[in-house]
């Protein structure tokens, strides 16, 4: 009853024409989900199993991790085409957009790399050797460190984006797969899969300042599987999709301690918030669907059927 009533009312209000684009890994597609009446407006082929996405600056390209195509496409978003593939190495999973609109840092899972690329001259500028095992990665709002964390080596690799040299190492608990720095850039956040914890670094001294674990009456311990995280828009919390336990936490982030817990689809993996900054929308591998979450009751308003595994999702304003 009362996510109906939630959900009439979202409904009720302006269209938006905003939108929120998500990987399909199992059909080699991405879906476009509109903000206004949360549901698929379109559905476009990719490369294969396409997991990490992001928009450049002015949101007129999608960058797509094709990660067993062994390529970074590059989509026009207003039609759907693929306009052509950048030089990422093989198996690239997740990757981060510098400041600049320029330069991308992609995780090459197999070869133990990062890779940085020139998104306009289309040519490779270096590759850093990490961990066994690269996956998640991270920028500084100011765009001078570079994370990539490696889930065999369980560590977070501080790279200095200037020389392209790795200035730091940070042991974390097992499986790191996403790393978060805060808005301000004075924290980095790191999230174990395994391990079921999220470490907080201080971004200047690289040392640990808080770790959280979770809990949730009637979900085994071992199906707490931190991976994706989000920043709320005010920065005063931050969103754990928490994999196969179905749910996302929410961590205030000054104390580190759980706030509470929002049933979602099966295998939760990333989010996306709407750039009205009004929904948070989780993308559920197992079940097929992401869910609508109202970020002012916290509540969940809507389930939308996608393609098959969908796993990143990434938002675009297109509202005049």
């Amino acid at each position: 009853m009362i996510r109906a009533l939630l959900l009439s009312t979202f409904l009720a209000a302006p269209a938006l024409a905003d939108e929120i684009w998500v990987t399909n890994e199992m059909d080699d597609s991405v879906s476009v989900i509109d903000v206004a009446t949360l549901t698929v407006k379109a559905t476009y082929p990719t490369g294969e199993r396409p997991r990490g996405l992001t928009f450049s600056r002015d949101f007129s390209r999608l960058y797509i991790c094709a990660s067993d195509s062994d390529a970074v496409q590059v989509m026009d978003p207003a039609t759907g085409a693929i306009l052509h593939d950048l030089p990422s190495g093989e198996d690239p999973e997740q990757f981060v957009l510098a400041p600049d609109d320029r330069l991308l840092y992609i995780a090459n899972e197999d070869d133990a790399i990062t890779t940085v690329v020139d998104t306009q001259t289309r040519k490779l500028v270096a590759q850093i050797d990490v961990g066994v095992e690269p996956e998640g990665m991270g920028i500084s709002p100011d765009g001078r460190v570079q994370v990539t964390t490696s889930e065999t080596t369980n560590m977070a690799h501080w790279i200095d984006t200037a020389t392209h040299q790795v200035i730091a190492n940070s042991l974390v608990d097992a499986r790191p797969r996403h790393a978060e720095f805060s808005p301000d850039g004075a924290e980095l956040w790191v999230s174990s899969e395994i391990g079921g914890t999220v470490a907080v670094f201080d971004a200047a001294t690289k040392a640990e300042i808080g770790k959280i674990s979770f809990a949730i009456k009637g979900v085994q311990p071992e199906k707490l599987q931190p991976v994706g995280m989000r920043f709320s828009p005010d920065a005063t919390k931050v969103f754990v999709a928490l994999g196969p336990a179905n749910h996302i936490a929410v961590v205030d982030a000054a104390s580190r301690t759980v706030e509470r817990y929002i049933l979602v689809g099966r295998r939760v993996w990333h989010m996306a918030i709407s750039p009205d900054e009004t929904m948070l929308f989780t993308t559920n591998g197992v079940s097929g669907d992401v869910t609508a979450i109202d970020l002012a009751t916290l509540e969940p308003v809507a389930t939308i059927k996608v393609g098959r595994f969908p796993w990143g999702a990434a938002a675009r304003p297109t509202s005049d």
